[in-house]
């Protein structure tokens, strides 16, 4: 027997007892719920993405539904998981199968990863999940139970080490049980390897392990440390009408929030006089101007400290009321509207 096939009935056998079968995915699976469950896994645990998954499908059951949606109402149903990119490309997705695939999963790698949103492992995941075709994944899970698996010391996050990784996942690939053992490197990446203190005496593969061998399992991954984030800022200005509504504007579909909607900020034209930024911008005068409780929000690549100031107002204007990129968000009526983590937690400490 190969090291390799030692892997696979070791991890395998251990499936067979100790492995989740009851995920709400994996419940009457279909390529279409493999890939919102895989997309939703990205950065995100199982145990906040369940939430959104099942309320996802009872929003939207088949593939047909995701591609009708406004794109809104599905940045909506998103709003708090964060990574936003991914509920656009799902949206996109689900219009290129339609259009191109007449609503049906393509069941190549190459057609996958045209899709938006779709890579090499994501690709990987439904074609050996929803297809059983033999594919190798490479999540963060899955990397780190092979680096630790094969000793491997190298920085993680180097493009050498991750071909290496690439190169083995696909090595242990079985021909046989194909979805059983993508979903069982999923779970004992998530279960047993994890990042911190990894449950080693409760792990099937712990005597071949050479990072458990070497007592190197906190040692292995190694990262190498990413440099210090940048702060930008900001001054988010929360114009309340008076009945308390909230002007909100719609964000472009590129960069952070793309597509979401938050508050108008204040962009520094008028030398600090906000005031003036809001009749020119807005055509609405002030009655009040008062500070809210600065915030700092984090996002990958850099921290943006916030500024909210609370502007009271005494009559809203008629140009913006019919416009598309903006909305007055009205706490008796709350929109179908996504919206940012940040933005909906001051709205509902506004209780709005």
């Amino acid at each position: 027997m190969t090291t390799e096939q030692q892997f696979q009935q070791t991890v395998l056998a251990w499936y067979d007892q100790f492995g989740r079968k009851h995920l709400p995915w994996q419940k009457n699976k279909t390529a279409y719920k493999v890939w919102i469950s895989e997309v939703m896994l990205q950065q995100t645990q199982v145990g906040t993405v369940i939430p959104y998954f099942e309320r996802f499908m009872r929003h939207f059951p088949q593939v047909s539904d995701l591609a009708a949606a406004d794109l809104d109402e599905v940045l909506h149903l998103w709003t708090g998981l964060g990574y936003y990119s991914r509920a656009r490309n799902l949206h996109r997705a689900a219009r290129m199968l339609m259009t191109e695939f007449a609503g049906k999963f393509p069941d190549n790698r190459d057609a996958l990863q045209k899709l938006p949103g779709i890579g090499r492992s994501t690709a990987a995941a439904i074609l050996s999940l929803a297809f059983n075709q033999p594919a190798a994944i490479l999540d963060g899970n899955v990397k780190r139970l092979l680096s630790r698996y094969c000793g491997i010391s190298d920085p993680i996050n180097d493009s050498k080490t991750e071909k290496q990784l690439w190169t083995l996942a696909e090595q242990f690939v079985p021909r046989q049980r194909v979805a059983d053992y993508t979903q069982v490197l999923m779970d004992l990446g998530a279960m047993i390897c994890v990042r911190r203190q990894p449950l080693c005496s409760a792990c099937p593969i712990a005597t071949t392990c050479v990072a458990f061998q070497t007592g190197q399992q906190q040692q292995i991954p190694y990262k190498k440390p990413r440099k210090k984030l940048p702060t930008r800022t900001t001054i988010m200005l929360v114009l309340q009408g008076p009945q308390q509504q909230i002007l909100l504007q719609k964000r472009p579909m590129t960069g952070i929030w793309g597509g979401l909607w938050s508050f108008p900020e204040y962009q520094n034209e008028f030398d600090g006089d906000i005031a003036l930024f809001c009749q020119q911008h807005f055509a609405v005068t002030p009655m009040l101007i008062e500070p809210l409780t600065a915030f700092r929000h984090t996002f990958s690549h850099f921290h943006l400290q916030v500024t909210p100031l609370l502007i009271k107002i005494d009559q809203l204007p008629t140009q913006i009321m019919a416009s598309e990129t903006m909305l007055w968000y009205d706490s008796s009526n709350k929109q179908t509207i996504g919206l940012p983590q940040p933005v909906k937690r001051l709205l509902e400490k506004l209780k709005l």
